[in-house]
């Protein structure tokens, strides 16, 4: 399915600038335009202007309903569809759209999650258009991108905390940007690229796995003879079926506008990556929520299912979405860009400084923000970073900031103590290391990558918190250095402090070498390894002073947003612990008597046949399986007890942490007792497609 016009189907169904112009009127367009660069209010004028061109541009694409499309918590989207019709007097219906219904709408907020901020009779809602992010045809709906917030005010999305933080990173940095007299930039953005990792696997056999189905992930699975260990898939040519969805995955996302880059196989049989380009956070967000749901849709039509979970297979890589995070300006400077300039050096060292502080002050927070029952499974192994934030520099620029730190000499570049006087710091290389895979934080040339991010997870919500802790940091510096007489002195001063305060966050070695944990302790950094013990600095002070001083979140929204992820993490657990015990109950341990009747016949019969035969393999077989199914039975009436008293406590944390302690482990030691049962059995026992089934059957 070759696609022979890529630039013509590229946002062919979007509603964006280009065909904002050439269908709106020019005053409307001027209008609008000023909405979208300098988010000035849309009168009731121009709205119902925007929202009749709107309407005939979908309708011309197939569209007969439109809806608010939005970030609940659940980390999902979510949109209730409204057609254009509306009848007349003579029985008849007309197509129409206005500027009332694009800019505002009023859904149920009763069901979506809400910590408790929200009674389940208090129903009342509101969407309200982002018009930075272009509305687009989906299916036969106009989807159109929106905040979602309470009747009281209260975000009950991902979207407007995001958005919040986004402009209080401009803010401040508009503020440092003057202090080295550049008066011109009028607004500075982040923007991110977030590489998906993702599993394929056969719809026939993912309908025979009651795990797959009700969690996502496999809950049992022994080991196949051969796993990841020959690297011969990472990057590896591709296979039919695989490069025909890959096919039909980019035609239409480029039809969304999505500028899906670079594809390819990843790690672990059945695992690939799609990357977008870079663009502007809050877009990026929407796209890659987009990007999920249209990764699902397309699979089905191939006869496929796409695994989004972090850890759908144990012992193989799990699924990332490293965070490429970057700063701009509307000038087109990336403030992450060490350059060529050493003028432009010192800002640089700034806002690498305000990083390094703001990730060392919160990598509770940042840690938290990438917290959930899936990416737990993940991080720490295979290629996935270790649950202990760090910063990984590289030789070059950590040496440049050890000099400055340390008033020493750095002999490679300059024979001179490096300070931060123009005439002294040299130009910094980029790409000058290798990467660290193995770095939760990494500076990778003009840009860092966190690569601790979940494959499920929404963007949204670990770029809020990135965006809002070097907003504060900056605001700190601002706040400090403003009004300086000599502000080169100021400046010197204040960097080489803060390096020196916050230089243990920095961490180039290995983050899987166990002296790494002995290491990370000795620093004072935080070990945080499940949702439950990250959440536990949720609320501390400096967490809601930072939130609240900045406007990201106010305290009732901090207070439902914890309730939220604990709940959600018992919630999924709940689930998994229910479907493992059905499947021990209903599949596992039927297949296995079912294969030891046959054994047992088989010795039987040779018995009868064969005088004096004394069939030692198939009694130890037997054996072995009886008492693994003894164990089997044992052990998951143990786990149904842990479960039992577990959702019995009294409140989300002390559910959490008990989930996390006592029944994760039990689930684990269930599993490998089925594990062994299922490597015992016959090929046409298996109560289950096996690993080997779901990982080479494509």
């Amino acid at each position: 399915m070759a696609v022979t016009n890529v630039p013509e189907l590229f946002g062919s169904y979007v509603f964006n600038q280009q065909v904002m112009k050439e269908r709106l009127p020019k005053e409307t367009f001027k209008a609008l335009k000023k909405t979208l660069d300098n988010g000035e209010p849309l009168n009731l004028d121009v709205a119902n202007q925007v929202a009749h061109a709107m309407k005939e541009w979908a309708l011309e694409k197939g569209a007969t309903h439109f809806a608010h499309w939005f970030q609940p918590l659940t980390g999902i989207t979510a949109e209730k569809h409204d057609s254009f019709i509306n009848p007349t007097d003579d029985g008849s219906v007309i197509m129409t759209f206005s500027g009332k219904e694009l800019v505002k709408g009023e859904p149920d907020a009763s069901s979506f999650p809400s910590g408790g901020t929200r009674a389940t009779f208090e129903a009342r809602g509101y969407t309200v258009w982002d018009p930075t992010v272009y509305p687009f045809v989906k299916e036969h709906t106009l989807c159109i991108p929106t905040a979602f917030c309470s009747y009281t005010g209260e975000a009950l999305d991902k979207k407007t905390p995001l958005l919040r933080s986004m402009e209080a990173l401009n803010k401040q940095s508009l503020r440092i940007l003057k202090l080295f007299g550049n008066n011109t930039v009028t607004h500075v953005s982040t923007t991110v690229g977030p590489e998906q990792e993702y599993f394929i696997v056969d719809e026939k056999l993912y309908n025979k796995r009651k795990d797959l189905r009700m969690t996502g992930r496999t809950l049992f699975g022994a080991k196949p003879s051969k796993g990841q260990e020959m690297d011969d898939q990472y990057f590896a040519a591709l296979k039919s079926r695989i490069v025909e969805y890959m096919e039909d995955l980019n035609e239409t996302l480029w039809k969304y506008g999505i500028t899906a880059k670079t594809e390819h196989n990843e790690v672990a049989p059945a695992q690939h990556e799609m990357a977008p380009i870079f663009s502007t956070t809050n877009i990026a967000a929407d796209q890659n929520q987009l990007t999920m749901e249209v990764m699902k849709k397309v699979a089905r039509r191939h006869g496929l299912v796409c695994l989004l979970h972090e850890k759908p297979f144990a012992r193989l890589n799990g699924s990332g979405k490293h965070n490429n995070w970057s700063i701009a300006t509307n000038e087109g400077e990336n403030l992450l860009d060490p350059g060529d300039n050493p003028q432009k050096n010192a800002q640089f060292i700034l806002f690498v400084t305000a990083i390094v502080k703001a990730v060392d002050e919160f990598q509770d927070l940042l840690r938290i923000s990438v917290a959930s029952a899936s990416n737990d499974h993940r991080l720490g192994a295979n290629e996935a970073p270790p649950a202990i934030i760090s910063i990984f520099m590289g030789e070059e620029l950590q040496a440049v900031l050890e000099s400055i730190k340390n008033g020493t000499q750095y002999d490679e570049i300059t024979k001179k103590k490096m300070t931060l006087g123009v005439d002294v710091l040299p130009p910094i290389p980029k790409d000058s290391t290798d990467r660290n895979r193995t770095s939760p934080f990494a500076f990778t040339g003009n840009r860092f990558e966190f690569r601790s991010v979940g494959s499920s997870l929404s963007i949204s919500g670990p770029n809020t918190v990135l965006d809002a802790i070097v907003a504060y940091t900056l605001k700190q510096f601002a706040d400090e250095l403003e009004g300086k007489s000599d502000f080169q002195n100021a400046l010197n001063e204040l960097i080489k402090r803060e390096l020196n305060a916050h230089w243990r966050i920095i961490f180039n070695g290995n983050g899987y070498d166990e002296s790494w944990i002995t290491e990370a302790e000795k620093r004072g950094l935080l070990n945080l390894h499940n949702l439950p013990e990250a959440m536990e600095h949720y609320m501390d002070p400096k967490n809601v002073k930072m939130f609240t001083e900045l406007g990201i979140y106010n305290k009732t929204e901090i207070e439902s947003h914890y309730e939220i992820k604990l709940e959600k993490y018992c919630q999924v657990l709940n689930i998994e612990v229910q479907t493992m015990l059905e499947m021990i109950n209903k599949d596992i341990l039927p297949a296995a008597f079912k294969y030891m009747q046959a054994v047992s016949k088989t010795a039987i019969d040779l018995k009868a046949v064969v005088p004096g035969v004394k069939c030692t393999a198939e009694t130890n077989l037997l054996q072995t399986l009886d008492g693994l199914t003894n164990e089997l039975e044992q052990s998951a009436k143990d786990l149904c007890q842990k479960h039992i008293a577990t959702k019995e406590c009294s409140d989300y944390m002390s559910e959490a942490k008990s989930y996390a302690q006592k029944v994760l482990p039990a689930m684990a030691e269930t599993r490998a007792i089925a594990d062994q049962i299922e490597s015992l059995l016959g090929e046409e026992y298996k109560p289950y497609p096996s690993y080997e089934d779901l990982l080479f059957l494509v």
